[in-house]
């Protein structure tokens, strides 16, 4: 049985009769009724016991109101007891609005033996919810409705996000759709740490718009973005200066020529259907309605938290907050902050926290739970964070990406590294909706990771990124596992220099395997299926299946000792294999890979000097049936420089490459090889069923 399927299984077992053990915390019931030690329900008092599942006919007794408050009557239950037993809190369905984030501490922690685990009631949803419900909307001219907000005149709230029927609405933009392009670059001041101006076409931006200190610019960069606020507008010389800078000088972070913009918040965008617009002067937000969408029934949320749900250890003292299970929940509706000076952050939008965050915590499980319409990362497991696992989970419509795994910085102790934790069977979709960057993925300094069996798309950067140190220098990157993952639709033509999987630095043992990743497209250079970036060392890539990228099925920019093996690169437009930067030692080994392509080139970039990569017992096929060249040499002077010595130059006869099927068949030249058939059933979440429930 799978991960996935096990937590689902669970859940629905409670349906029936008897007891059943979940991660160690027994599920007990009596009949068709579950029994928990408390409970906790939208209709509930938190001067209720807990024990009653309902409020009583007198209503004089029953559930509590609020999750804390179950916390707390779990405290000090387990305080009282001489030996605690497993603790189970179950919620009812519906909606638990928090005015700050739900927080355990070492001391809210269960045992291997004896764990507390909050879950959702049987068959019932529970929302744990960081926003407030926005009523008494009003009709005014221009088919828009207005709402009055008494703490944003006040200053008190700025919400970036609001969330109508359950779908993110988008802030009004100009232009409403696509960007405009920087007319020409202005060098930043030497004082400056990054560019702190851009000279802009006449027409696209405005100093007469309403608020202009509510209007935020969104720039593009290669592969990150900023968001700037306005400071000035001289339209004597079509230049727009910035509160604050991107934050580097570097060419990456430049407000270049011909880069992509585009405004949003901006009045005069509000034209659009399903578009709303947050005026902080008035202490009003607008919105423009969907054809036929009723504004005055409608569920429309604004968040009030950046953050839903804490776990708070301290690794250095060793005190841990350990064996808590979350199953079946859903945590929605967060915010994020955006300071006077503007935001940018130079890659993966690593300075995004999740929304769900946990530091210090041991052997914590999150199970069939969803995080969805958020501002930043999903989940965040940092500072000393050690053998957690998110198992089943939905996380979808995200600010910036879905989980986070360890730190930027390198810890001295191994206590304060974050390692051993485990992804699997989650959705991940949907990312990069502020904060493009986000990635569905991201490892940094933190070894031992299982990543296995995920559906990570429709992101427009990187799909799983393991590493945070750039060439050889120190990393903790090591014996991280990928494998079985589903990663598709990844770049969606934005960002650039990206990759359905990234890596980085010295990661001996780490090891990327039966992947399947495909529609990889970045808006210029980069928008590969496995890239291996700087300093990317000692990985191993075998049994992946790669196609439908833009520039490669793979690439490494440089590193050593790599093996690139038993692989399938298929049908990369612009070229199928790239090597950057050429080095005085062995780069990577290529052998028993298909690689089969209708356009563009095999290779790209450096491929002189043959001596520091090996290639060999690989099969090469052009459907187009050009003639095929390694570096401008035919296949003969490129063996006799030593590469591809045993390789083959022949249809690998797939059964269907143009619908995606490349199963081999039987007769196959690549088996021949050596090739062994890769075996991608179990690619993907294992309970897909899970996911429409």
């Amino acid at each position: 049985m799978s991960v996935s399927t096990g937590v689902w299984v669970l859940i629905g077992a409670v349906l029936l009769c008897g007891t059943v053990q979940g991660g160690g915390a027994s599920t007990r019931f009596s009949g068709r009724r579950p029994h928990a030690d408390f409970y906790v329900s939208p209709q509930g008092r938190d001067d209720w016991s807990g024990r009653l599942a309902a409020p009583n006919y007198a209503h004089t007794d029953g559930p509590f109101a609020t999750v804390a408050r179950a916390r707390d009557a779990v405290r000090a239950l387990r305080q009282k007891s001489a030996r605690p037993k497993a603790t189970l809190v179950l919620l009812r369905g519906g909606v638990y609005r928090l005015t700050e984030p739900l927080t355990f501490g070492p001391e809210d922690s269960g045992t291997a033996e004896t764990p507390i685990a909050y879950a959702a009631y049987p068959g019932e949803t529970p929302i744990l919810s960081g926003g407030e419900r926005l009523t008494g909307w009003q009709p005014v001219e221009g088919g828009l409705w207005k709402l009055a907000l008494p703490d944003v005149k006040a200053g008190r709230w700025h919400f970036r996000e609001l969330f109508v029927n359950g779908r993110r609405a988008a802030r009004a933009r100009l232009p409403h759709t696509g960007f405009y392009t920087i007319a020409d670059t202005i060098p930043p001041p030497s004082q400056a740490p990054g560019y702190t101006q851009f000279r802009y076409t006449p027409g696209d931006l405005n100093p007469a718009w309403h608020n202009l200190a509510d209007v935020e610019v969104v720039s593009i960069h290669i592969w990150s973005a900023s968001r700037l606020r306005i400071a000035a507008l001289d339209e004597a010389t079509h230049t727009v200066t910035f509160t604050g800078s991107t934050g580097w000088r570097e060419f990456w972070a430049a407000l270049a020529k011909g880069n992509r913009y585009y405004v949003e918040n901006v009045r005069e965008g509000l034209d659009a259907p399903g578009t709303w617009y947050l005026d902080t002067a008035e202490g009003a937000v607008y919105y423009h309605p969907l054809p036929g969408e009723d504004v005055a029934r409608a569920e429309i949320v604004a968040p009030r938290l950046e953050q839903l749900l804490h776990l708070i250890g301290d690794a250095a003292q060793r005190r841990y907050v350990t064996h808590l299970i979350f199953r079946g929940l859903s945590f929605q509706h967060t915010d994020w902050p955006l300071a006077p000076q503007g935001y940018f952050c130079p890659q993966a939008e690593v300075l995004q926290r999740g929304s769900i965050l946990a530091e210090g915590a041991r052997d914590c499980h999150f199970e069939g739970c969803e995080v969805a319409h958020i501002g930043g990362y999903a989940i965040e497991l940092g500072r000393g964070c050690k053998q957690n696992r998110i198992a089943g989970c939905r996380l979808h419509d995200l600010g910036a990406g879905g989980v986070k795994l360890g730190e930027t910085a390198i810890r001295d102790s191994d206590e304060e590294v974050a390692s051993d934790n485990t992804v699997t069977d989650c959705a991940i979709f949907d990312g990069g909706q502020a904060h493009p960057a986000g990635e569905g993925i991201w490892v940094g300094q933190s070894p031992d990771n299982l990543l296995a069996h995920n559906a990570i798309h429709d992101f427009f950067y990187t799909g799983i990124s393991l590493g945070w140190t750039w060439g050889y220098g120190p990393s903790k990157m090591q014996r991280n596992r990928v494998e079985y993952n589903l990663i598709y639709n990844i770049g969606r033509g934005l960002l650039s220099d990206m990759g359905g999987i990234y890596t980085l630095g010295v990661s001996p043992g780490t090891r990327l395997s039966h992947n399947i990743l495909h529609d990889i497209l970045s808006y210029d250079y980069g928008g590969w299926g496995i890239y291996f970036d700087e300093g990317s060392s000692q990985i191993v890539a075998e049994d992946n299946l790669v196609y439908n990228t833009k520039t490669g099925g793979f690439h490494q920019h440089y590193g050593q000792d790599n093996l690139v093996q038993n692989n399938i690169f298929a049908l990369a437009t612009q070229a199928q294999l790239q090597r950057t930067r050429p080095e005085d030692h062995l780069s990577f080994t290529f052998r028993r890979n298909i690689v089969y392509w209708n356009r563009g080139d095999l290779l790209n970039g450096n491929w002189q000097d043959t001596a520091h990569f090996h290639m060999d017992d690989n099969l090469y096929w052009d459907a187009s049936r050009r003639p095929i060249t390694f570096e401008g040499k035919s296949f003969a002077e490129w063996q006799r420089r030593g590469e591809d010595v045993h390789s083959r130059i022949a249809d690998p006869l797939f059964v269907a490459p143009s619908r995606a099927d490349f199963t081999l068949r039987p007769d196959s030249p690549a088996l021949a090889l050596g090739f062994q058939a890769i075996d991608l059933r179990g690619v993907g979440p294992r309970d897909r069923a899970a996911f429409n429930r």
